[in-house]
């Protein structure tokens, strides 16, 4: 990756492009995001990537970044951004106009969610977001990718890892590298959150802390959430919290019915009050880093969940192939739905297509709905025997800690 710093040249938008790839010959490094309104980071084609300041008649172009490689197609879920200005050294600080670099009065950080499958996690992140990023269902291990959500307010940013949920028994080598992308939440996180079903008879966390959290010298601040209280009587909320109390080994126990939001504001104050002083990670204005591919896929996914049984679902990967935006007509979106045997190929498709017809259809209303636009979906069922077998299929589908950005 070559990094380029450009003299300030005031120049109009469309020119922008073009001058800082003439100018890309020494290194630098470039604020990734910065809260600042008149300060943008701008992405382009080619991996190219600016920062730019609005200024009357033009943009001031202050950085700018070329990835030569084909590696920035792929997005990186295993390391953290760097914070908005605290790359940018005393003279860029006071050029633009930034606040106290300390940032005493703002907190921002990450929170691993862990917990077993089916207990809620998913639930809980989408509450906290206030918007549903990750897809829920009543089957078990149905969260495969970490997915991060962001949730900001004036003064703090809480950035929410929801993990898959964590498995004793590993099948596949995709469950080994679910279980991987657990622990890997961990390392970039400043809290943990622990989600536990109420509605079951109380259980040590011992497994789900050792498989997120065990790789860790210092223990992280642990809350444990005792979620679907909604389910149980009120008496024995109180039981269950204070045998969480006894034998577990966390900072508090709260209960939540995320379901319904009772209990979630609980949840969030005592995130933000774990989280170091420090300026935001990404723009305020954003809920996740994810592209829009990626929550396509996983719409389509969960139809598949729903729709289907037994097996099916386990075994099904989604792959957006193509999406094409075009101004005059319907985003095209092409997607492909990989099954290891020829025998689920036909359950999915179902008699003269009709089961395929309905998961699309199904799929198209609440991809509009996410997108705010009207879209042309394709779907298409192929055969890849053993997949969750093969690692090099597993990293290129985006379980290896990278997934598809463009």
């Amino acid at each position: 990756m070559e990094l380029a710093l450009h003299a300030s040249v005031t120049l109009p938008r469309e020119r922008i492009i073009t001058r800082c790839s003439q100018l890309a010959t020494e290194k630098t490094v470039l604020a990734r995001f910065t809260r600042n309104s008149l300060v943008q980071t701008r992405y382009g084609r080619a991996g190219m990537v600016w920062l730019e300041k609005q200024q009357e008649g033009g943009y001031e172009v202050l950085a700018s970044r070329v990835d030569s490689t084909e590696k920035n197609s792929y997005l990186s879920l295993n390391e953290k951004p760097d914070r908005n200005v605290s790359l940018l050294d005393d003279y860029d600080l006071e050029e633009l106009d930034l606040p106290d670099p300390n940032h005493r009065s703002e907190t921002a950080g990450y929170v691993a969610v862990l917990g077993k499958p089916n207990v809620g996690k998913s639930t809980l992140s989408n509450q906290m977001i206030g918007q549903k990023l990750s897809i829920v269902t009543d089957k078990p291990q149905t969260t495969r990718h970490r997915i991060l959500g962001i949730y900001s307010g004036p003064e703090y940013q809480m950035i929410l890892y929801d993990t898959p949920g964590v498995i004793e028994r590993k099948m596949h080598k995709l469950d080994s590298m679910m279980m991987k992308n657990v622990r890997s939440a961990a390392i970039n996180a400043d809290c943990v959150v622990v989600v536990v079903d109420a509605s079951k008879v109380p259980d040590k966390i011992d497994e789900v802390l050792e498989e997120g959290v065990g790789n860790l010298k210092d223990k992280l601040p642990t809350l444990l959430v005792l979620n679907k209280k909604d389910l149980i009587k009120p008496g024995e909320i109180a039981k269950k919290l204070e045998w969480y109390e006894k034998f577990t080994d966390v900072d508090e126990v709260i209960p939540v019915s995320a379901k319904y939001g009772h209990g979630v504001d609980d949840v969030k104050d005592w995130i933000l009050s774990k989280l170091p002083f420090g300026p935001a990670y990404y723009p305020k204005d954003i809920t996740s880093e994810h592209p829009e591919r990626f929550f396509v896929a996983e719409i389509v996914r969960e139809k598949i969940f729903l729709q289907y049984r037994n097996e099916i679902p386990y075994a099904c990967q989604v792959n957006v192939v193509s999406y094409k935006s075009r101004p005059n007509a319907k985003d095209f979106i092409q997607v492909e739905i990989v099954v290891e045997k020829n025998s689920q190929k036909i359950i999915v498709i179902g008699k003269d297509g009709k089961a395929l017809k309905v998961l699309a259809t199904a799929a198209r209303l609440d991809i509009e709905d996410f997108l705010q636009k009207k879209v042309f979906l394709e779907v298409e069922v192929k055969v890849k025997e053993n997949w969750r077998q093969d690692e090099g299929l597993l990293k290129h589908y985006g379980y290896g800690g990278q997934i598809r950005a463009l």
